[in-house]
């Protein structure tokens, strides 16, 4: 790998005339790629692939580098595949190489499992709705739905005897998640005691309804999730997505793996779900920059 970064920096230096603080700058950058390539064993820089691209990219922000820094590194990068690939294998790596900062401009905001603990415990009022918004929410996190997916949930997608649910994701993708035993525990008693009273006499496939038995709106439950977070004590705002958010990064933070992640959140693609690994990898860094022993003092 160094061979062909020196060779390039060369190139750059005797036949584009480039400054020595660029190509310095250029060195740099492409040391961080060829620490990343040593790190998985990878000598050649034709084998990179499209998830090794994006894992690269999650490397370059975990490391706390800010978005234009990132944006120079990754542009270094593509310079160097252009001039390296040529040929055929240049369309190759340019389709390769698309991904910006801008992917990771902002984290995904999540709830602490304390903060998940204080939302789904709540005790029960007493008032009919309450057990049914306590299950609703209490699907939703353990599964990591979408909230489009949870009001669209039917009866006939629930198997609570064996402990899952078939949802529907984008573009009518369907796939099978377990539930959790609190989360089929909390819906089995709104099934059996809560919806039979908002049903009426309508005849109604949707699971969770209102109560003039009509299936949830987005923006309905949207409403019953931040009122129940206010009751927990949660200042920050909070939206259904974040449940999502928090079930991935909960699940990866104790020792899940990312294809079985990636499977229950529907994602088309593993390079999406590996944001989330990104965020651990930030969480970690934080608590390492606050308590580790030896870090460097700064100079008064």
């Amino acid at each position: 790998m160094q061979e062909f970064v020196d060779r390039y920096l060369t190139m750059l230096q005797v036949e584009s005339g480039y400054a020595a603080n660029t190509i310095e700058s250029y060195r740099r950058d492409l040391r961080k790629l060829a620490n990343f390539f040593r790190t998985h064993d990878i000598s050649d820089p034709k084998h990179l692939s499209k998830p090794l691209w994006f894992q690269f990219l999650s490397s370059l922000k975990a490391e706390g580098l800010s978005t234009s820094s990132i944006a120079r590194c990754l542009a270094s990068v593509r310079g160097f595949y252009k001039s390296f690939a040529g040929g055929n294998d240049e369309t190759t790596f340019e389709g390769m190489l698309k991904g910006t900062p801008k992917q990771w401009s902002q984290l995904p905001k999540l709830l602490s499992e304390v903060e998940v603990t204080r939302l789904l415990n709540l005790p029960i009022m007493n008032k009919r709705e309450d057990p049914r918004d306590a299950a609703m929410v209490e699907l939703l996190y353990a599964t990591g739905l979408r909230v489009s997916e949870l009001i669209k949930l039917e009866l006939a997608h629930l198997n609570l005897d064996v402990g899952f649910l078939h949802a529907t994701g984008k573009r009518d993708k369907q796939r099978v998640v377990p539930i959790g035993d609190k989360a089929r525990e909390l819906v089995n008693h709104y099934i059996r005691s809560i919806r039979p009273v908002f049903v009426k006499k309508r005849l109604s496939p949707a699971l969770f309804l209102t109560r003039l038995g009509r299936p949830f709106t987005r923006q309905g439950f949207w409403k019953i999730l931040k009122a129940r977070a206010t009751r927990a004590g949660i200042t920050k705002p909070v939206s259904p997505h974040m449940l999502r958010h928090s079930f991935a990064t909960h699940l990866l933070d104790h020792g899940a793996d990312l294809r079985s992640v990636q499977m229950m959140l529907g994602h088309a693609s593993i390079a999406t779900t590996q944001i989330y690994t990104h965020v651990e990898q930030a969480r970690l860094k934080k608590v390492h920059d606050q308590f580790f022993p030896r870090k460097q003092r700064s100079r008064k």
